[in-house]
């Protein structure tokens, strides 16, 4: 790592989208930054659709980012589908819509005033009166004035600092996945192209709309649809067995896309056929390596720990109902270096941008909790199913799910 200079020193441990939010604020505040990421190869491929928010393009402002047409792609209108495919239901509503990619893309180019190291795996990290000290799995030791824990929903550092906060499944998962624009017949491309879409099959529910392509291209043909399918499954029996690739082995972290057994690919893709409209049931069955998340929440009581602080999905994780994860992620960094511009005292700065976020978080999650209680009342009884469903009427759909919502 680099060697230690005059100006404040920043930590962050993961370099994924809020790791680089951070990173980017940070450096063009005056600290010298550097983020630690745990994979040795470049994220960039990963990831699926993003939704933006006005929140979202402030905080790609003030990270020194250009904003333009490029950064998505815009649609004008969201519509409902039936499941024999007619339209139930179109509101207007325009809004933007990115890919994983492409804001990885934009970040990491941005950040050109600190130091990206990959395959660092940080193993420790603890807070002392004059610095924080960081252990990478080398051995190697690293002191800095403040360390971000920007590392995901399976934060192993959220772990270290609390305990006793633990993801919680919400009894359902979502099938994810992304194909070509010029995979898809023309009656399909015409009905779901330029338009947020929905489907709302007895209880599931499917969305989807189309975000950029192969390099991050957003030109008509080269562009992708990203589908979000949400099922119920049983935490005891179903999930289990999904998350259990072909040797046996159950990966209860999340399977590799690559690893999920033909037979539970196969199965998905038929009750594809069945049970959504049929523009989304080409979607589905198109899709080059599709793949599923458990959905979990997660809220903590404090997201500062002397001269520690947790940042994103290490923090509080909302289900993606709302379409507010990227977006919470850069509405903390822009707290955190406020604060530490407002306080002289890191340790006061992180108490002060943890009163204010920690707040944030939980409603956020909060919100995300109501828009997912029809899917999670799936796994309950009869009645519970009946009152869930009286509030997912297409309109109702169609004006809460992934909308800007300042909290």
């Amino acid at each position: 790592m680099t060697t230690r200079s005059t100006r404040p020193k920043a930590i962050i441990v993961g370099g994924s989208l809020g790791g680089l939010f951070a990173a980017n604020l940070l450096a063009r505040g005056g600290w010298e930054v550097e983020v630690c990421e745990r994979v040795p190869e470049a994220l960039a491929g990963r990831g699926a659709g993003i939704v933006t928010h006005p929140e979202l393009f402030e905080a790609l402002a003030a990270a020194g980012v250009e904003v333009d047409d490029a950064i998505g792609v815009q649609v004008k209108s969201r519509l409902t589908l039936g499941q024999d495919g007619s339209v139930l239901s179109q509101r207007e509503l325009p809004q933007t819509l990115t890919a994983w990619g492409k804001m990885y893309h934009v970040l990491r180019s941005a950040f050109t005033g600190g130091t990206y190291h990959t395959g660092a795996n940080v193993v420790s990290v603890r807070s002392e009166p004059g610095r924080a000290v960081v252990m990478l799995d080398d051995g190697s030791i690293h002191h800095a004035d403040l360390v971000i824990a920007a590392d995901g929903l399976r934060s192993a550092m959220r772990e270290d600092l609390l305990p006793g906060a633990r993801l919680q499944y919400a009894g359902y998962i979502a099938w994810r996945g992304l194909v070509d624009e010029t995979s898809l017949s023309k009656a399909t491309r015409d009905m779901l192209f330029e338009k947020f879409a929905f489907c709302l099959p007895p209880r599931e529910q499917i969305l989807g709309y189309p975000v950029a392509g192969q390099g991050n291209s957003t030109r008509v043909g080269e562009r992708r649809y990203n589908f979000v399918w949400y099922r119920a499954t049983s935490e005891d029996v179903d999930l289990p067995d999904l998350l259990t690739d072909a040797s046996g082995k159950r990966w209860s972290g999340g399977i590799p896309p690559a690893l999920i057994r033909p037979d539970v690919l196969a199965s998905m893709e038929q009750a594809a056929l069945a049970n959504l409209a049929p523009q989304f049931g080409e979607v589905v069955t198109k899709a080059a390596q599709p793949l599923f998340q458990p959905i979990f929440d997660l809220e903590v009581p404090r997201m500062a720990f002397g001269r520690v602080a947790l940042l994103g999905d290490a923090a509080f994780v909302a289900r993606p109902h709302c379409g507010m994860g990227v977006t919470k992620a850069a509405g903390d960094a822009i707290a955190l270096v406020k604060a530490l511009q407002a306080h002289d005292s890191v340790s006061a700065a992180l108490e002060s941008y943890s009163a204010e976020r920690v707040q944030v978080g939980a409603a956020i999650v909060q919100h995300a909790r109501h828009l997912g209680a029809y899917m999670q009342a799936q796994l309950k009884n009869e009645t519970d199913r009946h009152m869930a469903e009286r509030y997912r009427t297409p309109e109702a759909v169609m004006r809460e799910t992934a909308v800007s919502t300042r909290f």
